[in-house]
């Protein structure tokens, strides 16, 4: 049995989570200190498979700034990051881009776009 806290980050609220493993629960853990259903939501995934949403820039060119400020349009696994941003680093896109458009489809095969969050 092994035990984990962390803090919530799916609301304002900032709950202390512990998350136990409990082989006799229904979803193998054991989330306490969470105040709503997402918070042990949260917790079991945390463990199990975290993910995050990626914000960061491109090169682009013949535009009036020299980067495109883009996000991932859902979470990316913890793990795949590094390589993602290594992509993210490695291209240049060429403007008009429109906010919403696709920047890289599919990166690193998670079934995730990276978008454009301006026109530029």
């Amino acid at each position: 049995m092994s035990k984990k806290n962390m803090v919530c980050i799916v609301c304002p609220m900032g709950c202390r989570l512990t998350v136990t493993t409990n082989e006799n629960a229904p979803l193998g853990y054991v989330v306490e200190g969470n105040k709503c259903k997402r918070g042990e939501d949260y917790g079991i995934k945390e463990l199990t498979n975290p993910t995050r949403v990626i914000t960061s820039t491109v090169k682009i060119t013949n535009a009036h700034l020299r980067r495109l400020p883009v996000r991932t349009d859902g979470a990316v696994p913890k793990n795949k990051i590094d390589e993602c941003m290594k992509v993210i680093n490695s291209i240049n896109v060429k403007s008009p881009i429109k906010v919403g458009e696709i920047i890289i489809p599919n990166i690193l095969g998670t079934g995730i776009d990276l978008i454009a969050t301006r026109d530029m």
